[in-house]
């Protein structure tokens, strides 16, 4: 059979071909971002990073992994070094590992809310932060990620009142120095333990408690295997947003501008959702059955200063930097 093809058919279908290989090619032109977190897809700050995403899409093909699926909470940061991952939810604690003087944002009762975290890192004590990170691990620092206050919850009926009252507790708390020392200036045993096991952990007694802040508790079920939740509100919670200095430095001043503000209005997107979330669960985990109270925070705040400021992790804090973190 003889197929006859005009030249004006001809020049259609080579103009269409020409037209479908070249979107493709743009495509693949867009630079690739693979971020990587130990958080859960219902997390609030997966959906924070589906707004950053969603920003940066004229510029970048994004990439989420969620819940430790793509690197293991503890790793992402070494992955950000080594050029396996573009972007990170980093804890401090991970940083301090590297940097020492890092271990003071990782400090007990130091910051007063997520207001004063935000406003640390955005002062030149915070600058000088960031800067270390920046020339001692090259990863780029966009801020800091607040996900709740720090409150221990426990399985067995105990009734918490001072540190004292946590001794012998098995505490879960992430791999690491720096959240090992918190847990044992809390007056617990401390217990390293991925965060993905602690579900289980609980129901089978391997450890006694966590300590994460509400929205955490709810998002991984915890309270499902708890009896009460002491709100001694040790720590502020926060990670941070971070990329690779090498995807940042490829990128021109107009680029830059737009991934940092796209950055800043996730975060203070996320942040928001989170205070008004806390603000809900302690009356809803009463409703679950859980016992909820305050104990002498004055006592643990007390008991975990002298603890930090006793320790080692000290001798490596800047000069100075507590009492200016203080008067932000």
């Amino acid at each position: 059979m003889n197929i006859t093809i005009s030249r004006r058919q001809f020049i259609i279908g080579t103009s269409v071909l020409a037209a479908s290989a070249a979107f493709p090619a743009l495509a693949q032109d867009k630079p690739k971002l693979r971020f990587s977190a130990v958080f859960s897809e219902q997390d609030i700050r997966a959906e924070m990073m589906q707004k950053f995403a969603d920003a940066i899409a004229d510029d970048f093909t994004f990439e989420g992994y969620y819940g430790g699926n793509l690197f293991k909470q503890g790793t992402e940061l070494v992955a950000l070094q080594r050029g396996n991952l573009e972007m990170g939810n980093i804890a401090p604690q991970d940083i301090s590992k590297q940097i020492p003087a890092w271990s003071i944002v990782t400090a007990g009762y130091l910051f007063r809310d997520a207001a004063h975290v935000k406003t640390f890192f955005n002062s030149e004590p915070g600058a000088e932060l960031k800067k270390m990170a920046e020339d001692q691990l090259g990863i780029k620092i966009l801020g800091p990620t607040y996900f709740g206050v720090r409150q221990v919850g426990l399985k067995p009926e105990k009734d918490i009142r001072t540190p004292a009252d946590l001794a012998g507790i098995k505490l879960r708390m992430p791999p690491g120095d720096a959240w090992q020392f918190l847990g044992e200036a809390l007056g617990a045993n401390p217990t390293p333990m991925a965060y993905a096991e602690v579900y289980t952990g609980l129901q089978t007694g391997a450890i006694d408690g966590q300590d994460n802040p509400l929205p955490n508790v709810e998002n991984m079920k915890f309270y499902e295997v708890m009896s009460q939740i002491v709100l001694t509100s040790h720590l502020v919670g926060f990670d941070l947003l971070t990329v690779s200095k090498k995807v940042w430095d490829e990128m021109d001043a107009d680029t830059q501008a737009r991934f940092q503000a796209a950055a800043d209005a996730a975060i203070d997107f996320s942040t928001e959702k989170h205070l008004t979330r806390e603000a809900e669960l302690a009356d809803s985990f009463k409703e679950k059955g859980l016992k909820i109270y305050e104990p002498d925070r004055e006592a643990f705040r007390e008991h975990v200063q002298q603890k930090y400021l006793a320790s080692d992790l000290a001798k490596d804090w800047p000069e100075g930097m507590v009492e200016k973190i203080n008067a932000l």
